[in-house]
């Protein structure tokens, strides 16, 4: 009898701790692939990225009472790495989302792999892919044209009649200079010049020398980041004297460091969160843009000083309200069911404050920004003012 009962004992242990398992797996922790680029050209952005990811890890790091595990992978600004990494991440690590990158041709690249393993895609770069292309990518950075129609206004408020462009020749170059063609004509701004240069290049001399011999009033850059600065030193060199603008994808130190006086003056359109204090108490963007400022505070030991750390915090934002909406379809993360739950919970986001807009997604448009997402910032001595 002792013997049957010491057995019966085990028998039930075996199958508590059985069960135990099966509610281990069942409350799986959620994982979240980020990549970033750390090293090569576009690393000026990426390591910003990163930073804010550190922020939005010291501000919430569980959904639902599950712990969310982070994988994070550097692409060192090359497209192909980019792609591999997410591969790599969805196939061997069964990560349900992907935060990244820091360029628009890695994010394209990305969105690839995304659709092919549907599996969710946060754009951090911006990136734009239309109809079944981008069905499973969503991006956070205001889409070009909403943000290159407030410089215009600002041009034609200043009386310029002719405008340069010189932009990367790439994704971002590109949806910065379509943007212009349709803001610029209405606004009765001609546009001289669309020259392009490549991230890596060390030199614009050649194209900054046909725009100066054009005479525009204004010049605006399709550009990002540290490379982003050569276009303005190279008209300083030149002696331009017209107005010069700039994209929300220039505000970050390294790019005032590297550009030095050549950038004094420089307008640009970015979000909110660059002049958070500025803002008026009732506008719910301060709040949540000072919030992350006191995570940047305590992840990085130091106050953020680009745009670029806010748009992973964003992103952050965005995936715990999503993943949170997920949960509750019961779908269990690492499943094809959940990032499809994830997917669908994304793309139906809204009215989700973050630090640069108010979000609101929908599943055949990739952008969730809307006019309230931007102002227009003039850098003076080296920091970023508000222009009424």
């Amino acid at each position: 009898m002792k013997v049957l009962n010491r057995f019966r004992a085990l028998a039930g242990l075996a199958v508590g701790l059985g069960a135990l398992s099966a509610a281990g797996a069942w409350a799986a922790d959620l994982k979240v692939g980020f990549i970033t680029s750390l090293s090569g050209p576009v690393s000026s952005l990426g390591i910003p990225y990163e930073k804010g990811m550190k922020a939005a890890i010291a501000y919430k790091a569980d959904v639902g009472g599950r712990k969310i595990q982070l994988v994070q992978l550097d692409d060192a600004s090359d497209p192909s790495t980019a792609a591999r990494n997410a591969r790599k991440m969805i196939d061997e690590d069964k990560v349900d989302v992907i935060i990244g990158t820091a360029g628009s041709p890695g994010a394209l690249a990305i969105a690839g792999v995304a659709r092919e393993t549907k599996t969710p895609l946060i754009s951090i770069a911006n990136a734009n892919l239309p109809g079944e292309e981008g069905a499973w990518m969503v991006t956070l950075p205001q889409p070009a044209p909403l943000m290159v129609s407030a410089v215009v206004e600002r041009m034609k408020k200043s009386g310029v009649k002719t405008v340069g462009y010189i932009g990367f020749s790439d994704a971002w170059g590109d949806l910065v200079y379509d943007a212009l063609q349709k803001s610029a004509e209405p606004a009765g701004i001609k546009i001289v010049s669309n020259e392009r240069y490549a991230r890596a290049d060390s030199s614009v001399t050649g194209q900054v020398l046909k725009i100066v011999a054009l005479r525009p009033d204004a010049v605006i850059t399709g550009t990002s980041g540290t490379p982003g600065a050569l276009p303005y030193l190279a008209l300083a060199e030149r002696g331009y004297k017209g107005q010069i603008y700039g994209m929300h994808a220039l505000i970050n130190p390294d790019f005032v460091r590297v550009g030095g006086a050549s950038v004094e003056g420089l307008l640009a359109p970015t979000g909110p969160v660059i002049v958070a204090e500025q803002l008026p108490s009732e506008n719910p963007i301060r709040k949540v843009s000072m919030d992350f400022r006191a995570a940047y505070q305590k992840a990085n030991g130091a106050p953020p000083t680009d745009a670029f750390s806010a748009y992973t915090f964003d992103a952050w934002l965005l995936y715990l309200d999503a993943a949170q909406r997920a949960l509750a379809t019961k779908a269990e993360p690492g499943t094809p069911q959940f990032r499809l739950a994830l997917r669908d919970a994304i793309v139906s986001t809204k009215e989700l404050v973050g630090t640069h807009s108010v979000y609101n997604f929908k599943p055949t448009d990739r952008y969730g920004s809307d006019e309230r997402s931007r102002v227009v910032v003039k850098l003076e001595k080296g920091q970023w003012k508000l222009v009424p």
